[in-house]
């Protein structure tokens, strides 16, 4: 019998090379998409597909669809109006960017508030309409979470209206796809609001950071957010026919990745015989909420060589975007980029305003003496590259900005080129401490409720403040804890 004559090292050697590449293999034949995804069919809360659906995540500007709901809800319950004028405080102005920039003491309605806030994704707006709502922004913060514990929330707290990043506020894709459910059935006649393509100041005008809206045909809503920590997040909603569906991405690394993403997850749900469950789809109650630390993306979004700095602005292609998501099947396409196109305006863009309904106020009001309006970003087409804003740097996480970037900062002023000019006298600006003494308000207390709860809809419904109903197609369970 022949013996081998290579040596033990030798042999661990080839052994160890044989691991490497079957490690290799592996790797590339395992799906390359590791973020959380949820896809729902909005009138039965069926799930179609779904990963990860339960993992902690930073929620970023998302968080603004909950700071959305309970205004709307305040209004609804006859607390204020859409008309209530509402102050900016020095601790909303101090907010960092993306922002409106609105010196403190300036006046803006609830609803061009929101406005600003669900399309701009302005800071400082989700604060005002904190504050306005809840008369202080921990009552309001407190009110955020009795609201997210009502809607069977349960892997989801808030620290503040905005999403500014903080290592406490967490969600999970099933509970924004809750909360997306929440406000489609109850607040129909607001749905508009949330599938402004644009808004429009003065002449300038800002495009909503959705780049669904108006190329994805049926893209009706709803709210983007993005920090470094949880890297490009998502909640959409598209409607085809009766049927609607919520597609919920949370850690795509690009802006463009997030779009394609969904763009492809509500093809698949689109198509009558494509179902990944057979013949029976789980419920969106049915997803458990996991536990440990939310997932950081910051060192794949905000790190290594990238083309542009990381901003919610971002639309640099990402190359792995699509990766896990192909179909086999022939009739649908192989990449979301496919099924993007520049469709026709869905609505021209909606002025908004500072000042009240019956004393508008021009927009050189909103700004401190001494310094000059910042002209919004005008809106790009949807295939544009980034702007030069999206390359600035500086130091705070920020929806609509860069891990740690404000708004471009002024350019320096040149050197005198001559000696012996009379120096102007400097005038230095100065802000006010947040007021945390605002009067608060009573948190209403809300009946318990199935998790991710809402009716089967029906013609133009007309929702009681007070329900939150069961899910169809299953007895309603309770919530989950």
């Amino acid at each position: 019998m022949a013996r081998s004559n290579s040596s033990p090292a030798a042999r661990a050697s080839f052994l160890g090379l044989v691991a490497a590449t079957l490690a290799l293999v592996l790797a590339a034949a395992a799906p390359a998409l590791a973020n959380p995804i949820l896809l729902v069919e909005a009138d039965t809360g069926k799930v179609l597909e779904q990963k990860e659906a339960g993992r902690p995540w930073h929620p970023a500007s998302v968080t603004k669809l909950m700071t959305v709901y309970v205004a709307l809800n305040a209004v609804k319950n006859g607390r204020l109006t859409m008309d209530t004028p509402i102050t900016v405080s020095p601790a909303a102005a101090a907010q960092q960017p993306s922002k409106m920039g609105f010196r403190a003491g300036t006046v803006v309605t609830l609803d061009n508030a929101l406005k600003m806030v669900l399309v701009k994704s302005a800071n400082d707006m989700a604060w005002v309409v904190g504050e306005g709502v809840g008369g202080s922004m921990p009552e309001f913060v407190a009110e955020m979470n009795a609201t997210a514990a009502h809607l069977g929330m349960s892997g989801t707290h808030f620290e503040n209206p905005n999403g500014l990043p903080d290592e406490q506020q967490i969600t999970t894709a099933r509970d924004l796809a809750i909360l997306a459910r929440a406000i489609i059935y109850h607040f129909p006649e607001q749905e508009a609001l949330f599938r402004i393509p644009a808004i429009k100041l003065g002449k300038a005008v800002i495009r909503n950071y959705n780049r669904l809206i108006d190329r994805y045909p049926g893209a009706d809503g709803m709210k983007t957010g993005f920090v470094c920590g949880s890297g490009y997040n998502l909640v959409a909603t598209a409607t085809r026919g009766n049927k609607r569906l919520i597609a919920v991405i949370l850690g795509a690394r690009s802006g463009t990745a997030r779009t394609e993403q969904a763009a492809l997850l509500f093809e698949k749900g689109f198509q009558a015989t494509w179902s990944p469950f057979g013949a029976v789809n789980p419920l969106l109650s049915s997803i458990s909420n996991q536990g440990g630390p939310p997932g950081n993306m910051k060192a794949e979004v905000c790190g290594g060589k990238r083309a542009v700095t990381a901003s919610e602005a971002d639309d640099e292609p990402d190359p792995t975007a699509s990766a896990g998501f192909a179909f086999a099947a022939p009739t649908l396409p192989k990449s979301g980029a496919e099924l993007l196109q520049t469709l026709p305006p869905s609505m021209a863009p909606v002025p908004v305003y500072v000042g009240t309904r019956n004393s508008v106020e021009d927009f050189a009001t909103a700004y401190a003496p001494d310094e000059k309006p910042k002209k919004p970003k005008q809106a790009a087409k949807p295939d544009a590259k980034p702007d030069a804003r999206s390359k600035a740097t500086a130091s705070a996480d920020g929806d609509g900005a860069a891990d740690g970037d404000k708004d471009p900062p002024k350019a320096a002023a040149k050197p005198a080129a001559k000696p012996a000019p009379k120096p102007a006298t400097a005038t230095a600006s100065t802000s006010d401490k947040p007021k945390t003494d605002a009067p608060k308000k009573q948190v209403q207390p809300q009946a318990p409720v199935a998790a991710g709860s809402v009716p089967t809809p029906k013609p133009k419904p007309k929702p009681k403040p007070a329900e939150t109903p069961a899910e169809s197609a299953a007895p309603a369970p309770k919530p989950a804890t």
